[in-house]
């Protein structure tokens, strides 16, 4: 009887339970209805208590695999996605200021070391979304999202290490990402401009990616694109660290080893010299001669290693030439570098093209800079007076106005060249002669060196012929070589942005003090005489056409 008491009470239980488990499922599939309505008309309240329930208790952990779930969604009207890689970026920064992704000192359980092993794989998951997945869509606003979660994420890092190595965070591998990203994304100006320009210790670990990038085998156009991105980069970076106290800035804790401004430049500086063995088209290198002075040499700390680029530079012609000899001055002047060869480079500058170019306004500022220092040799000087004044024979009326108040000027900054204006022949025998038959000019035009053009021993009898210069302006400026030296000096930035049209609208502008004489007897007839016949011109007339006609 007891037997099969217990039996039938056993089965009585059995009936129970399995009634009582049946209710809870049918509630379970009331609740997961209801809860998956909730999500689709709410999925940030559904993304905000799968966050609170990983934060609550580590029983919730494979929430964090369900929101890296959502967060993969390429589908651009999916706000679960954006919500979900912003809600994992709270539960990481969490999970790191509380140490649960690292093994802790002494013994640890098996399950905390899985556990940890868990939360650092998923965490590597989720940087490799950020930067795979957002940080290359076409979207702007992804890519935005990306990065302020990315700058986020090192930030925490660095916050929950004391000695914190950005080479093995996320830092390089984001700066890597915007290497090979299209030229046209806008992401790098923002990283550019938010963080790298900012912080200290973000442009040294940059600098250091950029060179290891570039010193890496690439493959196609690779090499271009990430030529050209290195380049922006590093041009969008402004003015390099002058004292100690411009490097101050920090933006994680490993600024141990960019507080020195050699530190600092010595990283410029390989990074620089990386990206220009890359090849170069001619804007980039035009590009880089701009900013030459203020933007690359400062980061240097040995400024001749960029002499090599420098002189190919100038080997292209044109205004590329003119650019790479305003580095090179930078270089001689304020980095005290010699280069022999540097006035016989700008002497070759001045070919027949030069006043015609649209480049001349530049090429005499330049010109004028490089021509300053009184200490030149006279003959040297003389030589660029000589030869610049041949050119302006067949030079426009624009170029000529510019080229005489430069020769003026030489000649009051260089007084032992005013022999070339007038040189007194006392021999009287030899003044016969050059009266009689004159001289032939010494000045060597084909000579390249402008130290052997025998120059200072001709004259400036070009200037002198452009005294009857058919435009007027040219033709008086032209007579301040024959008058006295009174006016100390000109200043050419009055004379170098004019044109013919500008010179042509002044000469038309004028007011006139009287009325221009055009015929001193204005006819009333043209071929007849007034008494009746032909006059003189139409007589003339007759006999020009009367043999053809007959």
């Amino acid at each position: 009887m007891s037997g099969l008491e217990v039996a039938s009470t056993a089965g009585v239980k059995r009936k129970r339970d399995s009634a009582k488990a049946a209710r809870h499922i049918s509630k379970d599939k009331v609740r997961r209805k209801t809860s998956s309505s909730d999500d689709e008309a709410d999925p940030q309240s559904h993304i905000l208590r799968l966050e609170t329930q990983i934060l609550e208790s580590r029983r919730h952990f494979n929430n964090i695999a369900t929101l890296l779930q959502k967060a993969r969604s390429k589908d651009p009207k999916d706000e679960a996605a954006v919500l979900s890689a912003v809600s994992l970026c709270r539960v990481f920064a969490r999970l790191l200021s509380a140490g649960d992704m690292k093994k802790k000192k002494g013994a640890m359980p098996e399950s905390e070391l899985v556990i940890a092993r868990w939360l650092k794989e998923r965490y590597r998951e989720y940087i490799e979304l950020l930067l795979k997945h957002y940080l290359k869509s076409a979207e702007a606003s992804r890519q935005s999202v990306a990065l302020t979660l990315l700058m986020r994420i090192i930030k925490e890092e660095s916050n929950a290490e004391r000695d914190y190595n950005w080479r093995h965070g996320p830092l390089p591998n984001l700066v890597e990402t915007l290497l090979f990203l299209p030229e046209s994304h806008a992401i790098r100006n923002e990283f550019g401009e938010n963080y790298l320009k900012q912080h200290d210790d973000l442009r040294f670990a940059t600098f250091a990616t950029i060179k290891d990038v570039l010193d890496s085998s690439f493959h196609g156009s690779e090499e271009l694109i990430v030529s050209a991105n290195s380049l922006s980069m590093l041009l969008d970076l402004g003015q390099a660290p002058g004292a100690k106290d411009d490097v101050d800035f920090y933006f994680t804790n490993a600024a141990k080893e960019t507080k020195s401004i050699p530190a600092q430049k010595a990283r410029a500086q390989e990074a620089w010299l990386a990206t220009l063995r890359c090849p170069m088209s001619k804007e980039q290198q035009k590009a880089v001669l701009h900013g030459f002075s203020h933007q690359i040499a400062p980061w240097f700390q040995q400024p001749e290693m960029l002499m090599d680029f420098l002189t190919d530079a100038f080997d292209m012609g044109g205004a590329t030439s003119l650019l790479a000899l305003s580095g090179m001055y930078y270089l001689m002047t304020e980095r005290n570098l010699d280069y022999p060869s540097f006035y016989q480079k700008l002497y070759s500058l001045l070919d027949e093209g030069i006043l015609h170019s649209k480049h001349r306004s530049r090429f005499l500022r330049l010109l004028d800079t490089f021509m300053s220092s009184t200490h030149l040799p006279a003959v040297l000087v003389a030589s660029f007076i000589k030869r610049l004044s041949r050119l302006a024979l067949h030079a426009p009326p624009a170029g000529i106005v510019v080229v005489v108040p430069w020769i003026y000027n030489m000649f009051k900054r260089h007084p032992a060249c005013t022999f070339m204006m007038h040189r007194e022949i006392r021999d009287p025998e030899i003044k016969r002669n050059l009266e009689q038959e004159g001289m032939e000019d010494p000045f060597d035009m084909d000579e390249k060196d402008p130290m052997l053009t025998d120059a200072v021993e001709s004259s400036v009898w070009e200037i002198e012929s452009l005294q009857t210069h058919y435009h007027p302006n040219v033709a008086t400026l032209a007579k301040i070589i024959s008058e006295q030296f009174t006016k100390r000096s000109y200043n050419l930035e009055d004379f170098l942005d004019h044109s013919y049209t500008a010179l042509l609208d002044a000469e038309l502008g004028r007011e006139s003090k009287k009325e221009p004489v055009v015929e001193f007897e204005i006819p009333k007839r043209i071929f007849t005489a007034e008494e009746g016949g032909l006059n003189n011109l139409g007589q003339l007339f007759t006999q020009v056409i009367g043999p053809s006609a007959t």
